[in-house]
């Protein structure tokens, strides 16, 4: 019998996988990052958010991300453009408003000066429409074929909104789960330039800010109880992070699932699950129930939420646990990606 080979992690190496969002780096941050940096964490258990609030003042929030995206330019931006927006939707997922960023260029000799200018460009115009100013930054060149191009590593600072303070472990039983928007553009956009698939002119990665749509939900304050921008891994992984986080069971409706005709078919095409693919420009809102339907109206009434849909709800069943309700009536069990079907997309 034929089997796919998974990847094997036990002979003392790390993979490309384990930058991929999914158990494989939860396995490399358990076994060896969070031992040596964050020991409490560790022994706690307790969530991995996507910022952190600082030392002594609670209302600023922290957080930093490295960007190593192949290729450098895809259809609907470039790595400049990701690094800001995934920056600033960092610190709105623990309902911040972004301050300032710090901007680290890690510069491959032989770079086009063509390019790297055309990645900049887009990188200040990125935060002068997010209203971030980039204030402090680095830059440093290695030899050829150390760095594939360009690397960016972004430290972004933001304030808490008042009211605000959403978190992955602290969903409830009875939550709907809201998406501001359609998934599986951006890993599909980025695949289709990488490997010339035919399908680029489909396609456009949908990274944008998120910060004005947090802002939006604020009224909701306390009703407001998590929320997560499925990047790496893909809606699968977030909503796993958060039934793990919050200890709760979450049920999703296939029908209510916003996929673009154009995603579908790619990722039929070429043997992948939406579900599991990157995302740069939608996020997921776990609600009070009877705060679902404002929440959308809010979201609904801007451009970047247009597309807000309910999609599942916190459901009665085993804690940790996230199902699928398909088109058939039947449930499939959503799990928690090994890794990414698709390497290097941010």
């Amino acid at each position: 019998m034929t089997t796919c080979p998974l990847p094997s992690a036990g002979d003392g190496r790390v993979l490309l996988g384990h930058g991929a969002g999914g158990r494989l780096s939860a396995e490399l941050l358990e076994a060896h990052i969070l031992p040596a940096l964050a020991p409490a964490a560790a022994a706690t258990g307790g969530p991995l958010e996507d910022a952190a609030p600082l030392p002594g003042d609670d209302t600023l929030v922290m957080t930093t991300d490295a960007f190593v995206v192949s290729p450098l330019f895809f259809p609907g931006g470039d790595i400049g453009t990701l690094a800001v927006n995934g920056t600033v939707n960092d610190l709105a997922m623990r309902g911040a408003r972004p301050l300032a960023l710090t901007v680290a260029l890690i510069i491959e000799e032989g770079l086009d000066f063509a390019r790297l200018d055309a990645v900049l460009a887009s990188l200040g115009k990125a935060a002068a429409e997010a209203g971030v100013p980039v204030v402090a930054g680095d830059t440093k060149v290695v030899g050829r074929g150390q760095a594939d191009g360009l690397f960016i590593t972004t430290t972004g600072i933001g304030r808490r909104l008042p009211g605000l303070n959403p978190s992955a472990a602290r969903a409830r039983p009875g939550d709907a789960v809201l998406l501001s928007g359609p998934v599986g553009a951006h890993g599909t956009a980025v695949l289709s330039v990488r490997d010339n698939l035919g399908f680029a002119s489909d396609i456009t990665s949908d990274t944008r800010p998120l910060h004005r749509l947090v802002d939006a939900l604020s009224p909701l304050g306390a009703h407001v109880h998590t929320l997560r921008d499925p990047t790496r891994g893909g809606l699968a992984a977030s909503l796993n992070e958060i039934a793990r986080d919050s200890r709760i069971h979450v049920s999703i409706d296939e029908t209510a699932l916003p996929v673009p005709e154009p995603v579908a078919g790619a990722c039929d095409l070429l043997g992948l699950d939406p579900l599991t693919v990157a995302n740069e420009g939608c996020m997921v809102a776990f609600v009070a129930p009877d705060s679902a339907d404002e929440a959308l109206g809010l979201m609904r009434a801007l451009p970047e939420g247009r597309y807000a849909t309910r999609i599942g709800d916190v459901t009665a069943g085993p804690a940790g646990r996230v199902v699928l309700r398909t088109l058939i009536g039947a449930q499939r069990l959503i799990d928690m990606p090994l890794g990414e079907q698709l390497p290097r997309i941010c």
